[in-house]
């Protein structure tokens, strides 16, 4: 082999090596900026951490002594935890996976949602009846706004950040507050224990399960009358919206699968069998995946939406109480 045949093989190699490992960076630029799914596990005190890309489970997080709702930060630094037997918001660091500051909220907070603006984190405080504010800015409790109903567990933002709609767990009604004026303007009776809730993106409808009635109640966000009932599964609890807006889902915890309600007829088109006692649930940005609390299984099960069927199923800790992808 000739001297120039060499160095012209050297070069092709030296081109391919790069070739690769800009391959490879690429890839790992991708996998990076995946979403995570942050999953609380309130029988073990951690938070799962899911790539959404893999499926595999990345990190385990300390979440407090009973993390259950949980909300990602504005800037993505802080998880903002319902830690229930201590009263407070748990903050978990992101960078360091190291717990944070804590935040007093009152007895027995539950459901937390964010602000669409990001600056502003609430969390329904059961043995108050009061949803408790903090400022993502100071991280520390800015003011509460008291509610009608009893026993409120989830507290949840409209997307276009004008209304909070509070399931009353214990009243039997949803509760509607002005964000803007710190004040209950409504309140819209349903069935027995309601829990999840869920907005279409234009903000004008909210879908209520309600698990003792084992029904999604869909309620008009201008006139607050209830548009219609849908008949859901056993223990229906859990509400996802899907970003089109053209779909929602309900968990049904005592039937162990999901429903799929198409939101131009509000008729369910679809079961997707899961794990046992799925409960909160979360989807990718683009829609294409559903990942579902599974308490009793201690797992998440992935749904795909386009085929509406199960993918997979992912060992988490104990107890699972819900789901935040970002």
């Amino acid at each position: 082999m000739t001297l120039p045949t060499i160095r012209r093989l050297a070069t092709l190699a030296a081109a391919l090596a790069a070739s690769f490992a800009a391959s490879l960076n690429v890839c790992a630029a991708a996998l990076a900026a995946s979403p995570m799914a942050y999953v609380p596990n309130e029988g073990s005190g951690t938070i799962s951490v899911i790539d959404t890309a893999t499926d595999q489970v990345v990190g385990e997080l300390p979440g407090g002594t009973k993390p259950r709702g949980l909300v990602v930060g504005p800037d993505a630094r802080w998880l903002y935890v319902s830690d229930q037997p201590h009263d407070r918001l748990q903050l978990v660091d992101l960078n360091t996976r190291k717990l944070g500051p804590t935040v007093t909220l009152g007895d027995s907070p539950e459901g937390v949602s964010i602000s669409p603006d990001g600056r502003w984190v609430i969390a329904a405080v059961e043995g108050k009846n009061e949803i408790a504010v903090t400022d993502t800015r100071t991280n520390a409790l800015a003011f509460s706004i008291p509610v009608h109903g009893k026993n409120p567990e989830h507290a949840v933002f409209s997307p276009n950040g004008r209304l909070v709609f509070v399931s009353a767990e214990e009243g039997d009604a949803v509760d509607i507050l002005d964000f803007a004026s710190r004040k209950q303007v409504a309140q819209v009776a349903v069935g027995a224990r309601p829990r999840g809730i869920g907005f279409l993106p234009d903000s004008s409808r909210a879908y209520v399960a309600t698990e003792n009635a084992n029904e999604v109640f869909v309620i008009d966000t201008s006139s607050f009358a209830i548009v219609t009932r849908i008949k859901a599964g056993l223990r229906a609890n859990g509400i996802a919206v899907h970003p089109s807006g053209k779909f929602v889902y309900v968990s049904n915890g005592g039937d162990a699968n999901v429903s799929v309600i198409d939101t131009a007829t509000n008729q369910i088109v679809a079961t997707v069998p899961v794990g046992q006692r799925p409960w909160n649930m979360a989807l990718t940005p683009d829609g294409k995946k559903l990942y579902v609390a599974c308490g009793r299984s201690g797992s998440v099960t992935v749904i795909d939406t386009a085929s509406r069927t199960r993918l997979r199923d992912i060992a988490v800790g104990k107890l699972p109480w819900g789901v935040v992808i970002k």
